[in-house]
């Protein structure tokens, strides 16, 4: 089976061509085309024109590939985060850090969708995303302390941030065409005001 590998910095928004992006790019590419569970380590090397050797040079596991940029991605909440105004609250500063990353994936809407499609396939994959997630929810409530914002007020908006933007990003997926993924974080996190408020939540029109 040939795949074209086109290098791809998720993390960083633009084509690149090293190592990492390249067996990044062709991992999807595999994945996509033949399942998780089917591809192995070695035709992702061969795909992306390099050897076994190198790929785990790289990467732990055929798992971690997929998660390429996660880190990069992870920073940057933190940063902008700790670069929110002064006078936000723990959830407004959330909230801001979250538009950036949705902005971002925005700009490469068929590459998050069909990574979407990948990992939710994938037990293993899923169980992976939730241990990623938790990672950086972890990095904000730190971002958030750096703030002066006392627990449990760093946690609860952190880990609340983590779960909107999830809702989020599955609404954004299911409906495409519809508003994009920033605006759909924006009524996500204007529905949750409404719950937390008490107040009956009706369905807002992704429209």
């Amino acid at each position: 089976m040939s795949v074209t590998v086109v290098t791809y910095d998720r993390a960083m928004g633009r084509w690149e061509p090293n190592a990492r992006g390249r067996l990044a790019q062709a991992a999807l590419a595999l994945y996509a085309a033949q399942g998780f569970e089917q591809t192995t380590a070695a035709e992702i090397a061969r795909a992306a024109g390099l050897t076994e050797r190198s790929f785990f040079r790289h990467f732990a596991d055929k798992r971690e590939v997929l998660f390429y940029g996660m880190d990069s991605v992870r920073d940057l909440l933190v940063a902008a985060v700790a670069d929110a105004p002064s006078a936000a609250g723990a959830m407004q500063a959330v909230q801001a850090a979250l538009q950036t990353v949705a902005a971002m994936v925005e700009e490469t809407p068929e590459i998050a969708r069909e990574r979407y499609a990948v990992v939710s396939a994938s037990a293993e994959l899923r169980e992976r995303e939730l241990v990623k997630l938790a990672e950086i929810a972890v990095a904000m409530d730190g971002a958030l302390r750096g703030r002066g914002i006392r627990e449990p007020a760093a946690s609860l908006a952190a880990e609340t941030g983590i779960a909107v933007y999830r809702v989020a990003f599955a609404r954004w997926i299911r409906e495409a065409g519809q508003p994009d993924l920033p605006e759909a974080l924006r009524q996500t996190m204007a529905e949750l005001k409404d719950v937390m408020a008490g107040r009956a939540a009706s369905p807002v029109p992704l429209s």
